[in-house]
């Protein structure tokens, strides 16, 4: 592993920790529907960071639940990142036009 992983890891890990604990300090100061699932979108991206670096290092099985020749998890963390923005986003555009 050379200089350019390590940094690229660490840089991944710290602004996604930063990202993280920001989302959860909103979470405790806000009750709305929309914000508290881009909390939960940014939290879940950055298990989805996690967890691609433990898969790096071989930490994780990836053999444990495959689909076709893809470990679950690679597939559903990133859709489940997504999928929380889209319906915080979703929540937002109804608003927005339930409001006119």
């Amino acid at each position: 592993m050379d200089a350019g992983q390590i940094l690229f890891i660490i840089s991944r890990l710290v602004l996604g920790a930063f990202a993280s604990f920001f989302a959860i300090m909103l979470w405790s100061k806000t009750r709305d529907v929309a914000w508290m699932l881009m909390v939960i979108g940014t939290i879940a991206a950055y298990i989805e960071t996690v967890y691609s670096i433990m898969n790096l290092f071989g930490i994780t099985e990836n053999d444990a639940l495959l689909i076709g020749s893809v470990p679950a998890a690679a597939i559903l963390l990133p859709c489940l990142r997504t999928f929380f923005f889209i319906a915080a986003f979703l929540i937002m555009v109804v608003r927005r036009y339930r409001h006119r």
